[in-house]
């Protein structure tokens, strides 16, 4: 655990839970696992607070806890759980793309809640399309079911471990902690549950139609409720599925810019069919035949089976490898590489960082570098045809910058320089770590600035926010446009452009993060595919 990632961890988890969590949050990920009394003696915060706070980041995910053989309960913090964080929008936004607005509500109440029930989840949703929609209009729960059930369908919720029914209960003490478990046939299995209704709309905060104030409204829904039919089972996100969503449309576009749009519509054909039989962290998807591909293209894709075999011929033999044949039955056995596009788009990441770093002839030698493994400096200079000099410093500035190692293969035991053979290489997986660690600087970074840009405007935007609301109101109530203007005049021009340039600025850095975290998504992917490997 690098101190950038220590640091990235303790902005997410302060702007998204506040202090207490973030103190609590950060203690567990700088000591490693620990005891609740040994936690609140560490970091000076009462009992109260802490198990408050502990029940938060459990909540989410973000802390896992373990029975220890004395009886002990120990809490241990998921680094990488948090740093997911970053990526809650992105998520947000693939659901929507895929599940319209009613997936996007779903998978945003369960990130935002860490784990619900269904029927939670459909009502919420419901509720809240319903105040969105105009007068009149309500969203049926049976519409926002049906979107959960194809959430659950193609994987992207998931039931989260519960503990497990015991007919016979033991008289003895019970554990200091459940034990939770989870077969993994109902890891999808959707609860058939009859929901009938609407979504409601928030009534007015001080009275009903009834004419009678809220406080002394008689509770008589609590009492008489019908128990729960899904209780005790809790969905979340499954973000491993979203993560392989994300290096098969990273594969596509590749695919998509090396080739054509036939190739790429080819190549997401296969990655769909097989989304759900391959696992996240599978080498290759499952075999699929000629006539397979042909039968699942999409409607109104017309290209014969004579051009979709040249296709599938041509992507299996270019040189990245991206298609691999795997047998000649059924008109030919096809799989995708998924580990060799991941290196392939790491390999191109780099690439492209050292371009736009070290500029257009660093590349060339980088690239050089990469096609004949070890290399010596004067093979260098006539390969890529640049100045000794040159090539010496862009050599070394690479070098020093953790892109490039330097191999030495003495001639003589004694390590003598001129009986030695300085061969430079570049280490694809040492500078994916490295860039990675850079990444994770600069996103604190970003973050860091849009706070601080935020703090300095703060009353500017407390201003203009209770403006907006007073013109809300009058326009609620139907106020003329001569009292509209009036109140828009509150804010003067220069708050107005001062408003704007915020604005602007903050929406570049939101960009900016969301553009890094699309490289620290790939780097992450081929690391971990590759360690898996070794």
């Amino acid at each position: 655990m690098t101190q950038a990632e220590i640091k990235l961890c303790s902005l997410l988890l302060q702007e998204h839970f506040g202090e207490i969590v973030e103190k609590i949050g950060v203690h567990l990920i700088r000591t490693g696992s620990q005891s609740l009394r040994v936690i609140a003696h560490d970091t000076g915060t009462s009992l109260d607070q802490v198990k408050k706070a502990l029940c938060v980041l459990v909540q989410h995910n973000l802390v896992s806890y373990q029975v220890h053989k004395r009886g002990v309960v120990e809490y241990e913090a998921q680094c990488s759980r948090v740093l997911r964080m970053l990526r809650y929008p992105r998520y947000i936004y693939t659901t929507k793309t895929l599940y319209s607005d009613t997936g996007e509500l779903i998978v945003e109440e369960l990130l935002l809640n860490g784990k619900l029930t269904m029927s939670a989840v459909v009502k919420k949703v419901a509720d809240r399309l319903t105040e969105t929609m105009e007068d009149g209009k309500t969203m049926d729960y049976a519409e926002v079911s049906n979107t959960f059930v194809r959430l659950a369908d193609t994987h992207f919720v998931q039931r989260c471990p519960s503990v497990p029914t015991t007919e016979n209960s033991d008289p003895g003490p019970p554990p200091p902690a459940p034990t939770l478990v989870i077969n993994e046939k109902d890891m999808y299995l959707v609860p058939k549950l009859s929901l009938i209704g609407k979504g409601k709309r928030r009534r007015s905060s001080d009275e009903d139609a009834a004419g009678e104030p809220k406080a002394k409204r008689p509770k008589y829904t609590t009492d008489n409720k019908e128990p729960i039919p899904d209780d005790g089972i809790y969905w979340q996100a499954n973000l491993d599925r979203f993560h392989q969503h994300f290096r098969d449309q990273a594969i596509v576009s590749a695919v998509a810019n090396r080739m054509d749009q036939t190739s790429s519509e080819i190549v997401r054909t296969m990655l769909r069919m097989s989304e759900i039989t391959t696992s996240s962290s599978a080498p290759f998807t499952q075999p699929l035949s000629s006539n397979e591909i042909f039968r699942s293209l999409p409607v109104g894709y017309n290209i014969s089976k004579q051009v979709l075999d040249q296709y599938l011929t041509l992507l299996a033999d270019d040189p990245l490898e991206f298609v691999g044949k795997s047998g000649d039955s059924g008109g030919g056995m096809y799989v995708i590489n998924l580990h060799k596009a991941l290196a392939s788009l790491a390999t191109a990441t780099l690439e492209s960082v050292v371009q736009e770093r070290f500029g257009s002839r660093c590349a060339r030698i980088f690239r050089l570098v990469l096609q004949k493994k070890h290399i010596e400096q004067k093979q260098v200079e006539d390969f890529a045809m640049i100045p000794a000099k040159e090539a010496k410093d862009m050599l070394y500035k690479m070098l020093s910058e953790n892109f490039m190692s330097l191999q030495e293969i003495p001639k003589t035991p004694d390590h003598a320089p001129s009986r030695t053979f300085y061969l430079y290489t570049v280490t694809i997986l040492s500078a994916a770590r490295m860039l990675l660690h850079r990444c994770y600087k600069s996103i604190a970074n970003l973050i860091e600035r849009r706070q601080f840009e935020t703090k300095e405007n703060k009353r500017l935007l407390e201003k203009s926010q209770r403006v907006e609301a007073i013109i809300a109101s009058m326009q609620a109530t139907g106020a003329e446009e001569a009292q509209l203007q009036e109140i828009e005049e509150m804010i003067t021009a220069p708050e107005r452009q001062q408003l704007e340039t915020l604005k602007r600025n903050v929406n570049k850095l939101d960009a900016s993060e969301i553009q890094v975290d699309e490289t620290i998504f790939l780097l992450e992917s081929y690391i971990e595919c590759t360690m898996k490997r070794q």
